[in-house]
């Protein structure tokens, strides 16, 4: 690892406005191995350690372990069926075509599962990435699932479950299942069972008090490419938490999170799964689909996604997985995902090591700081 050329991706990206600031870090079972950051995270506040990120689907891994802890207790399986836990969800239908402006909706013909819904499989699909959706929620008034009120859940199908791989709404639905099969809310299951074990202590579903005095700003890049300030936040006290994109949390709690994996399951003595768990959880679980290229319909806020688009990629029971070696990067069954203000992680279990690259900054993934996080992790993997 050339930790002075870590540092040195993060000020060149700053210095040259390809993201507002920056924070990384790095480590591995044993500890942190290195930590950085270049900017300021709001006016008159330097980035740093201490910073509080809105890390949007950075939740989906925590909502995952939230339901893989139940699965590793014997509570529930990977294929229990969703609706034999909750039976509103057997009413939702599949999104089958516009006649006019009216949708038309057809019943699903395969029986969306728990795997289904960590997988992104079920069958949901976010607005940003389907040009149906847009019009649906427009056409029918229903609201979208940063709305925060329950009915937002209601979204339709636009694939019947287990046929395809699309990026949605399910980790959403995984936090409803977790509370009726556990009985708690989602929030107080994740933080007795999650972020009090694990020492998270700056991840929560909040950002009030002392975590309100260290929140980052929210940057968006206009037409004439300068950033300028953006109002963005998960909804606040809402009538359900989303495990899609609820959270805030910082580097150092994020990174004891990935540890926790890099550890078989657990870290500095709290055991939040079992080893064998922890290994099922990394497998690949959509088998013979693969994740492609997610196209964007709202180019403001989200360029194109298509990571590593050479290397065939599945996903585990809460992250993309790479099934190859990327030459002078990642190796074979890393894991990885990001928030859409661009908070991006990885961990790679074959080299033990962890990452993290963050800002908070729109759009998601946008060519310039997609070369940032590429330095940054060929500065992590650099000899």
């Amino acid at each position: 690892m050339n930790t002075a050329q870590l540092q040195a991706v993060l000020d060149s990206a700053v210095a040259e406005e390809d993201v507002p600031f920056a924070v990384g870090m790095t480590g591995n079972a044993a500890g942190t191995t290195w930590s950085g950051a270049s900017g300021d995270a709001a006016a008159g506040q330097a980035a740093g350690e201490d910073t509080v990120f809105r890390i949007f689907s950075m939740t989906k891994a925590v909502g995952s372990l939230a339901a893989m802890i139940l699965i590793d207790r014997g509570k529930m399986e990977f294929d229990s069926a969703v609706s034999d836990i909750l039976p509103e969800f057997g009413h939702i239908k599949v999104l089958d075509h516009f006649e006019g402006d009216t949708p038309i909706l057809r019943a699903p013909e395969t029986t969306a599962t728990v795997r289904h819904l960590a997988t992104h499989t079920s069958g949901f699909v976010y607005e940003f990435w389907n040009n149906a959706l847009p019009r649906y929620l427009e056409k029918t008034g229903h609201p979208t699932i940063l709305s925060g009120l329950k009915s937002s859940l209601m979204y339709p199908f636009v694939f019947d479950p287990g046929t395809k791989w699309d990026y949605g709404i399910g980790i959403d639905w995984l936090g409803q299942v977790v509370e009726a099969v556990d009985g708690r809310t989602i929030d107080v299951f994740c933080r007795e069972e999650i972020f009090e074990p694990l020492g998270m202590s700056s991840t929560a579903f909040e950002a009030e008090g002392a975590l309100a005095d260290r929140l980052a700003a929210v940057k968006i890049r206009n037409e004439a490419g300068v950033f300028e300030d953006f109002a963005l936040a998960p909804p606040s006290h809402p009538e359900f938490y989303g495990m899609g994109h609820a959270l805030y949390s910082t580097a150092p709690d994020y990174m004891r999170f990935l540890r926790m994996f890099l550890n078989g399951g657990e870290l500095d003595g709290a055991r939040i799964l079992s080893e064998d768990g922890t290994l099922s959880m990394l497998e690949n679980h959509i088998g013979v689909l693969r994740i492609g290229k997610m196209v964007s319909v709202a180019p403001a806020l989200t360029a194109d996604v298509d990571f590593y688009p050479d290397i065939d990629k599945t996903h585990s029971f809460g992250f993309m997985r790479v099934e190859a070696d990327i030459p002078g990067r990642r190796h074979k069954g890393s894991q990885t995902w990001a928030g859409v203000c661009n908070t991006h992680y990885w961990f790679d279990p074959a080299a033990d090591v962890a990452g993290l690259i963050m800002t908070q900054s729109l759009p998601f993934i946008e060519p310039r700081f997609l070369k940032t996080y590429d330095a940054f992790e060929a500065a992590v993997y650099a000899d």
